[in-house]
C-alpha cells in the first residue's frame, strides 16, 4: 500500500521564484548529482527544474503528498520537467524495490519527518555502495518561529545535530553552512521586526540581494555559519 501525506505548508509557492537561491544551491550540490538520482519529497518540483539536467541515468522524484505527485506527473508530461523525471507517490519503503540509488537528495524535507534517525536509517539502505546522501536544511534550532510550526517543521539543524544523524555504514564526508548574509537578516527580523511569515516583498529582496552577497561572503567565513545547512554522507563498503 503506497502511503500519503497533505503537505500542510504554503510557503512552496512563496519561495517558487528564489531564482538565486535555487541557482546557489544547484552550484553547492550538482557536483555530487550522478548516476540514479531519488529526491525525497520533490514537492511542486521547483528544486527538481534546477538540479536535474537530464543526463542522469535516472531521477525519481518522491513525493508523499498525492496532490503535488500528480502536479509532478503533469509538468512532466507538459515538458516543464525533463523527460527523464519518474513521479512516484510515496514514501521510501514504498519505492525500496526501486533501489539502489546513486544520490538520495533531501532539499529542505527532512526536518518535516518526525523520525528523522530512522529515515536516515532507510535512506542508508537504499544507496549503493558508494552513493551519496545530502540533506538542505534550516539551520539553528533558535531560529524556530511559529512560521516553522505552521508549516511542518519538527526542527532545525545545527553542525552537531546533523553530524549525530551519522548512520553506521555512513560516512560524513562535508558538513557546511550557506546564506550567512541571509543568517544575519534572520537574525534581525527575530530581535527587531519580529515578523511570524515573510512576505513575497521579503523574499524577493533577500533572494536579489542578500544571496549574491552571501555567495561571496560564504567563502570568506569558510561558511562557518548561514540560514541553511548541508549535509553529504557517503556509504561505505563496512557491514553494519
Amino acid at each position: 500500500m503506497t502511503s500519503t501525506h497533505i503537505y500542510p505548508g504554503t510557503e512552496l509557492g512563496l519561495f517558487a521564484e528564489a531564482r538565486n537561491w535555487k541557482q546557489y544551491t544547484a552550484q553547492t550540490l550538482s557536483p555530487y548529482l550522478r548516476g540514479r538520482i531519488l529526491e525525497v519529497g520533490a514537492g511542486l518540483g521547483s528544486m527538481t527544474r534546477v538540479l536535474c539536467t537530464g543526463r542522469e541515468t535516472s531521477w525519481i522524484c518522491l513525493e508523499p503528498d498525492p496532490q503535488m505527485a500528480e502536479t509532478l506527473r503533469k509538468a512532466v508530461k507538459s515538458g516543464s520537467l525533463p523527460a527523464i523525471c519518474q513521479i512516484e507517490n510515496g514514501i521510501l519503503r514504498d519505492i525500496a524495490a526501486l533501489a539502489p540509488f546513486d544520490v538520495i537528495l533531501y532539499v529542505d524535507v527532512l526536518e518535516h519527518i518526525a523520525d528523522d534517525v530512522r529515515e536516515v536509517h532507510e535512506a542508508r539502505d537504499l544507496l549503493a555502495v558508494g552513493g551519496r546522501l545530502i540533506v538542505l536544511s534550516p539551520a539553528f534550532q533558535w531560529f524556530f518561529t511559529e512560521f516553522d510550526l505552521a508549516i511542518g517543521h519538527y526542527r532545525r539543524y545545527n553542525k552537531k545535530s546533523m553530524t549525530a544523524l551519522t548512520s553506521p555504514g555512513l560516512r560524513l564526508h562535508r558538513c557546511l553552512y550557506l546564506d550567512s548574509v541571509g543568517l544575519l537578516a534572520s537574525l534581525a527580523n527575530k530581535l527587531f521586526l519580529k515578523s511570524a511569515q515573510p512576505d513575497p516583498r521579503q523574499i524577493q529582496f533577500w533572494d536579489h540581494y542578500m544571496v549574491p552577497l552571501s555567495r561571496v561572503c560564504d567563502r570568506l567565513v569558510l561558511h562557518a555559519w548561514g540560514r541553511s545547512i548541508v549535509g553529504i554522507w557517503g556509504r561505505d563498503e563496512c557491514a553494519y
